[in-house]
Parts: structure tokens; sequence; C-alpha cells
């Protein structure tokens, strides 16, 4: 059976002009084709999910692509747009880092750059310049020429999974992937034969398509191909003909992918564009779970019950903390990779025995793998495995006289019926915990020991006396002219949440090498401990005004967020510490649990408890995913308001938060809502200023006090959280999402700067959509319902609705003293406080934001708006539009410049 060719392609003048009409924007997803010079990101494709090219029935897309929405691993994708469903990736085994690192489209190939601008993965040299590259609706990416010619294709270089009309040639294979987020080559592979099709395991085979029930052979012959089409999946001969086949029932669409767990799974789709499900279950195979290589891990036995399976261990082996089953006897199997050589001996002079797996047992390579030897006996099998350093164990057969090897890894066994195994045993090379001189030397170590205890002991105690005599030495002669030193900052004890007082080394120069003890300070981790828990930062989770942070794993095995703080340099350590006393004292169910912290030379580290459900703006703003329901916004809106409420107002140390967004309220399952990078901003107590000396915050949720001068007090933070009650009512960002270019769809930059000047922007609104101005219309028209997210299609409660609306406007007041205090947001929300009404006069500035507006050059103008409302409405209301509320000419970095 033959595979039908690709219909042929228009002129590529053609393409070139219609690409070239689709790609007048960085920012926006060509179809089918675009043209030298080009570049790609997930930045700079952040509305889109990194998609920037799509094929022209909208089957496939091209993307830089992050699987498992990760954050330190981007690829060149080809994605199958309904499902996506990864189809093809370039640089797999080596992932651009950052999500501003590019994809370079030039007339020499194709490539992807790191951040730094190297080159992490290109297409090769080419004979001609490169005219195109071109996304067809076969999911194929190509490079052509200017005749129309192909230069390079995707289909040439599978990595884990065929599409419909695409074929995989003798001696090719698929290579799994690492795991669902990293794309690097697994252990799994298909590997297309000229015999047939098979699957392996680090070399040892676990299934063949010829061998598996959902095949049919038609004839023998040489395979030269297998592919897959709208009615199965082919082995073909060099003519075309079927050697063997998989029928299946007619679809337009289906994609044969080689999962992370080592099975073969065969997707059908009833439209190739039209359905993100397949048509049906699909084929999985193998089906059984006792059938794959690592079913219940290294040396684990697999019992098959039907398609399910159950674990255990063989009779001399235990569970072990890696999920497989090791020796009870306290002896250890020899590791992978041992080998020395090939005749080398196993381990040289180590002491070898072997562990019998008893009765019952089998091996799963042993049925698709020849014999090592025939003829033999069992001492002969053994002693061939311990002349292989490779070999990690044997199975011999009685009544074949057949000896097989299993060499380089072993992975599960089989529990088999005793007629089966009968007469079959099999061993597992181990090596002994105590070497041959080991005993001999016991005696020698009981005699010496106590003796050596007894000297470090004395020499312990000696080197502590002097080291004491000389420090009081040392301060009596260099007594302070000023008040004595009382803070004394130590190394504590793993003890998270001591109100003890614990002792620190500090080593700052303006500490001069003394110790200074802070009562309550958290736990302190070195820096090598913070490394060991997040592996090495290997796994992003998100970044903010305060810097990235990490996911982690405390030796008790509870999850961590690690946030590395950035731009506390200027920062002390012992003023630093002082801090992180104050906020690891603060305790609260609506507040990010800090468990401790890490300071050593420049570096600020702090270890939080982690959140599985991340931040609020993922299920509030995204469009995947699982919708928040009403309720949950309700219950969200009332725990945050609790949280913040007990920053103000609970703490010995009043903290104002100074950053109130989606993106610093955390959710984790169980309805758990809390308040994240609180007190990293300004501690304030009754006595302090309310000034701040540099502006901080997020554009969007930043109060009008910041620009003009005025007190920055508490209520600065309900602005903010009446900015997000809105957010929480619509769905979606307060302001327009229509941006323009050159905005790159990243519209709440963390304010957090010090740079000077003033810089015009070139950020245009291209559509007035503010949403507060809505919410001010909805209200004085009595609507609120009209105001509830459209997507929740009417699952909402009319009267809290209202409620939330109108907490919300009465947050957003210009005067700050006319806002609420957090504590009375809160009772009006659980509705156990009257409701307040908020006052139109009062939100004036929200008309001119939701209208529009941009005045000269004179940052002056902007302070006039806020303060005066319509008396500078006049002035520049015939002006160009502003985004987010904010004017046009006012940069992120003017906004946080010294006051």
């Amino acid at each position: 059976m033959g595979m039908g060719s690709p219909s042929p392609m228009p002129p590529l003048l053609l393409l070139l002009i219609l690409g070239a009409r689709q790609a007048t924007h960085a920012s926006t997803v060509t179809t089918e084709l675009i043209i030298p010079d080009f570049t790609a990101s997930y930045l700079l494709f952040l509305d889109t999910l990194g998609v920037f090219l799509r094929s022209r029935n909208g089957a496939f897309v091209a993307a830089v692509y992050n699987p498992g929405g990760q954050k330190d691993r981007y690829y060149l994708a080809v994605l199958h747009g309904p499902s996506k469903t990864c189809v093809w990736a370039a640089n797999r085994a080596a992932p651009i880092t950052d999500t501003a690192a590019l994809v370079r489209l030039t007339s020499a190939g194709l490539s992807t750059e790191d951040a730094n601008g190297t080159a992490v993965w290109s297409t090769p040299s080419f004979s001609s310049p490169v005219a195109a590259l071109r996304l067809n609706d076969s999911g194929n990416l190509a490079l052509l020429d200017g005749d129309n010619a192909t230069l390079w294709q995707s289909f040439d270089r599978p990595t884990d999974s065929l599409v419909s009309s695409q074929s995989l040639p003798a001696g090719g294979s698929l290579a799994s992937a690492l795991s669902d987020s990293d794309m690097k080559e697994g252990v799994y592979r298909l590997n297309v034969t000229t015999a047939d099709a098979v699957l392996s395991w680090i070399g040892s085979l676990y299934w063949r398509l010829s061998n598996d029930a959902i095949s049919v052979k038609d004839r023998d012959g040489t395979v030269a191909s297998m592919a897959v089409n709208g009615t199965g999946l082919y082995l073909l001969a060099a003519n075309g003909a079927i050697i063997i086949q998989v029928p299946m029932p007619p679809a337009e669409l289906r994609i044969v992918q080689l999962g992370v767990d080592g099975k073969l799974q065969i997707s059908s789709f009833a439209s190739a564009n039209s359905s993100a499900s397949p048509m049906d279950s699909g084929i999985v195979t193998p089906s059984r779970g006792c059938d794959l290589p690592l079913s219940c891990g290294a040396l684990g036995v697999c019992t098959a019950n039907g398609n399910a399976s159950a674990c255990t261990c063989p009779r001399l082996f235990a569970a072990s903390h890696d999920h497989g089953c090791a020796p009870s006897d306290g002896s250890t199997t020899l590791p992978s990779g041992s080998c020395k050589g090939d005749d080398g001996g196993a381990g040289g002079s180590t002491a070898i025995s072997y562990i019998s797996l008893g009765s019952g047992i089998a091996y799963y390579a042993n049925k698709f793998s020849p014999p090592a030897v025939s003829g033999s006996n069992s001492s002969s099998c053994q002693k061939l495995c311990t002349g292989n350093c490779s070999c990690l164990g044997y199975f011999y057969d009685d009544s074949s006289r057949s000896c097989y090897l299993a060499q380089h890894q072993i992975g599960s066994f089989i529990s088999t019926n005793s007629t089966s195994a009968a007469g079959t045993s099999g061993y597992i090379k181990v090596q002994s915990s105590q070497s041959p001189s080991s005993s001999s030397n016991k005696t020698l170590i009981a005699i010496l020991l106590p003796t050596v205890i007894v000297f470090v002991l004395i020499v312990v105690v000696g080197a502590v006396v002097i080291v004491s005599w000389r420090k009081n030495e040392r301060r009596a002669g260099r007594r302070p002219s000023g008040p004595s030193r009382d803070v004394q900052l130590r190394r504590q004890a793993r003890s998270p949440g001591s109100a003890s007082a614990h002792l620190v080394r500090d080593l700052d120069s303006e500490d001069d090498g003394e110790d200074v003890f802070i009562p309550g300070l958290p736990t302190r981790f070195t820096h090598n401990e913070i490394e060991e828990m997040t592996n090495s930062y290997r796994t992003k989770i998100g970044a903010g005004g305060f810097g990235a942070v990490y996911k982690g794993e405390l030796p008790d095995g509870s999850l961590v967020a690690v946030k590395r703080i950035e731009g506390v340099g200027t920062q002390g350590k012992r003023e630093f510490c002082t801090e992180i006393a104050v906020i690891g004292n603060i305790h609260h169910v609506n507040l990010v649990r800090l468990r401790g912290f890490c300071t050593e030379g420049h570096r600020r580290l702090l270890v939080y408890e982690y959140m599985n459900r991340g931040s609020l703006d993922r299920p509030l703003f995204r469009p995947t995913g699982p919708l928040l329901e009403w309720k949950e916004r309700m219950d969200i809106a009332v725990g945050a308001a609790r949280g913040l409420a007990y920053l103000h107002f609970g703490c010995n140390q009043r903290i104002i938060h100074c950053d109130v967004k989606p993106e610093n309220i955390l959710l984790a399952d169980g309805g758990q809502v809390k308040i994240a990078d609180f007190g990293l901003a300004k501690f304030l107590t009754p006595e302090q200023s309310g000034l701040f000396t540099t502006m901080r915050g997020t554009r969007g949720y930043l109060a009008p006090e910041w620009l003009t001068n005025t007190a920055i007090t508490d209520r600065t933070d309900v602005y903010g959280f009446g900015m997000v009650l809105l957010e929480l009512v619509h769905g979606r960002k307060n302001r327009s999402e229509h941006v323009s270019e050159g905005t790159g769809g990243a519209e709440d930059s963390t304010i957090n700067t010090s740079s000077g000047g003033t810089a015009a922007s070139s950020s245009r609104s291209s559509r007035n959509d503010y949403f507060p101005l809505v919410a001010l219309e909805g209200h004085e028209a009595g609507r609120y319902a009209e105001l509830a997210d459209a997507r929740l299609e009417g699952r909402v409660v009319a009267k809290e609705v209202e409620r939330m609306v109108k907490v919300a406007l009465c947050c957003l007041h210009e005067d700050p003293q006319m806002r609420p205090s957090m504590a009375v947001v809160a009772g009006m929300l659980e509705g156990t406080m009257e409701l307040r009404e908020p006052r139109a006069q009062a939100l004036g500035f929200l008309r001119l934001y939701g209208r529009g507006f941009a005045g000269p050059s004179d940052g002056n103008i902007i302070k006039q708006v806020i303060v005066g409302g319509a008396v500078a409405a006049d002035r520049i209301r015939s002006e160009a539009t502003t985004m987010s509320g904010w004017p046009s000419y006012m940069s992120s970095s003017e906004l946080s410049e010294p006051r």
C-alpha cells in the first residue's frame, strides 16, 4: 500500500507575498509561511503562549514551547494545535533557558539562541540561501529556497512522534522524552528494523509489533519503512507493499507517540483541526503493565491481574528509596556503568556473590532476546556472568539448558505460574557490604577508638578555653564608647519558628566579625543547603519584583518555594536578618509562612511554604485550565482581605505590602488562600513616617498618592486590593488587553527601579477598555450582573456580585482617607459589616483614565489630574490616549523615581 504524497505547493512568490502581509508585527501569528529575517521568543509571543506560525488549515502550529509550563526549558517545536500534542522538537538536547531567548530565521538557516546570543541548535549549511520557512497542513516544517525546493524538513528528523503521511525508514528510531516537562531523549526507543518494529529499554527489547495481537502480517519481505495514515499503521516494503499492518477505523489524522513511560500510543482524530480530543481511546501498547521494563522499578516483581498489576519484592529483597527493591541482607547490587572493560571482571577485588530470586520469577527481556549460551549448566552460566563485568545477573533455563545474562541495567521481574517457571532460576549479582579485610580490622579499631576519642576531647576542650580567654581579653581592651550592642546573631538549631535566641555568625564588615543576637530568627540555611533543596535551582516556578522563585524540598520531604531576593545589595546583613525575624514570627492562616532564610555574602534567599496551585493570575486570566467558579472567587477575596488586615493591624510591627496584585495571592488545594511577598517593601512602626523614598508596586495597581507626594499608608494597599476585586469579578485584567506593538504583552511590569530621566513611551492603547470605569458606570446604572465574568455563564450570586463591586469601588476612592480599612473591607465581603456606598465624586479620576488622555511632557500635569480631577480634565482631554490609566509619557522607570 503506497503512501499519499503532499499536494503541489503554490508558487513561492505568492506565498512570500501572503506571508509578508501577515508578518507586519513581531507578535502576529503568521499563517503557513514566514521569511527571513525573522525572530521569535516566548516573551515576544507571550499572548499566544509562544505560537508564531500556524498551518493553513490550523491543525498544526510552530511555537517556542515550554512543556509542562515550566520556566527554564524552551524548545522550537511543532504542535498539533487542538490537542496541544508536541509532535516534533528541534533543540530537545539543548533547550533555551530564558523567555527572551530567540528562534531566528535567516538566509543561512534556522537556529535557536540563548539569551546571550549563543546558538544552541541550528540547521546545517545549505548551498542555496533560505527563502522561507513553511509549516504545511501535515505538520511538516520545511526550509525552502527561491525555487520552492526543500532544503531541510522536520519529517526527516522525527523525535518521539509520527503523524499521518510521515514515514520512518528502516534503521530509524523514535526516542521518548525524559519527562513530561523535559524533552531530552529518555531511555525508551522505537526502532524500525528490516524485519519488524520493536520497543527497547537501554538496549533490551520488550515489545515487537509482529508479536502483538493488534498486528496482521500480510507477507514475508524486507521492511523498508513504517508509516501511519488514515487507515492504520503499516510496515512497508520498498515497493510500497504491506508486510505488517495495524488496521484501524478511518480517521483524517493520526499521531503515533512514544511516551515517557515506554508505551506506544496511536491517537486518532476525526478531523485534523476540529477536536482537541481523539475520536476514540486509540491504541496503547504494551497494554499490560507487567510488559514494561520498569513497571515495578528496578528488581521489583510485577504480578499481572488482567490489565492491572501489583508490585512486590522478591523474598530476599526489600523496598528501596528509588521505588524499586534492594537486597535485604545489607549487600548491594552492582551499579550500571561499573564495568571497567569487556573482560575485566566485576568489581576487581570486590567480593562477588549471588542472591536467588526464588521460584516463579521470570525476566521481561528473556522472551525477546536469544540466550547468551546454550547447552551449558547453571555453574558455567554463573562463571560466565562473574567473568563479565557488565553482567548484573543471570537466568538459567534447565529445560533448554540456556543461559540468559542481564547486562548493563536491570529492570522489573514478572511473576509467573509454577508450570511455566519450572526449571527456570534467576540470580542477581551483589557485592558484600564489608570488604574481606574489614573483619580483621575490627579488633584494631576496638582498641584504638577509645584512645582517639579521649585525645580529641582533650584537644577540643583546650581549644575552647584558649579561644574564650582570647576573646575576653580582646573585648576588655576595646569597649565601645557608645551604647553597648545588645543584638547577637547566631546559627540556630534546625527548629523553624522557635522564638528563642539563636546564634548566627555575621560576616559583614560593619559588624567587625562580632556575633549579634536576634530573638525569633527562623531557620538559617547555608547556600549549599539551598542549592541541594532546589536541585541547583532547577525548577523555576515564578518571578516577581523581588526576584525569581524556585521549587525545593526539605530533608523531611515537605515542599518549599525558595525566593532569590534581588536589589538588596546595599542592605546590611544585620538589617536583613532583623526584618526576617519580624516576618518569620508572623503567623496567619492567610499569610504565606516563612520557613527559613539564607544570607551569605551578597546572597539573600527566603524559604517559604509551597502553594501547589500557584498564584491567582494563572487560573483567573489564562484561557486554558479550569475556570474559577464564583464561590471560589468570593473565598479568595475574603481570605486575601483577612491576610492584609492582619498585616495592617494584627502585627506588632505594622506592615504595608505595597504590591497587592493577583501574582502575590497564592492558592493551594483545600481552598487555601495566602498573601505572599509581605514585609519585603517596608516595615512601619506607629512612630514612623508614612513616606517612602522609592516608588514600589506594579502598574495598574498603584494608588494615586504615589504620584502626589501624599503619605503612603495602609490605604495604599486597599487601593490595590480594590483593583484585584474588580479583576475577580471580571475575570480579566482591568487594563486593556489589546496592547500595541512594542509592549510585548507585558503589561504588568513590576516597578522597583531607580533609573532617572524622562522617557517618552511609545506604547499606545489600540482600544480603550478600562474596566474600573465600566464597573463605575454599571454601579451607577444598577447593572451589576452584567459585570461578572462571561465565562461563568450566569453561575454567580447577583447580590454577591453587587457587594464585591461596591466594596471594590469604595477601595478605589481617590482620597486615601475615604477608603475603608482592610478590616472593614473583610467585614463587608463576609457580610458581617454594613455595606458602604461608593462616592461618585471620589471616583472622578477613573473617568479620565477610562476615556484615555495624554498631556505634554510635563510630569506635573498628571499630578494635577490625579489631585484636581475635573479641573485638569479640560486641559488634557483633547490629547492622545494613554495606556492602562497611566500617562503615555511616563515609563515604568519614571514610576520608580525617588520622591
